[in-house]
């Protein structure tokens, strides 16, 4: 199920972050976000649900240390998915 992506402004400061830091992650988030928008529970993305102070958001994964953090939200009476942050584990946990 195909589901629109929605970008917080913390997301956005994420992404040029990682992005500086490493420029070579870029294409490998590119396609992690393309997959998520096609199917947010594809296996290669390893989606999971947190727990604890995280409860009401998910996780995939965008590379060997890099995550991805989101919300299933409505948006314009549809079901879209709306993009918390991104970093390292240890960054975003």
């Amino acid at each position: 199920m195909s589901r629109q992506l929605l970008h917080s402004a913390t997301f956005v400061r994420a992404v040029r972050k990682v992005v500086e830091k490493d420029s070579r992650l870029a294409k490998g988030l590119i396609k992690t976000l393309m997959q998520l928008e096609e199917d947010a529970f594809h296996p290669s993305l390893r989606t999971h649900k947190l727990k604890g102070r995280l409860a009401d958001r998910w996780a995939c994964s965008a590379g060997y240390d890099l995550r991805v953090l989101f919300r299933f939200v409505v948006h314009e009476e549809v079901e879209a998915i709306l993009l918390l942050t991104v970093g390292g584990h240890e960054e975003v946990y």
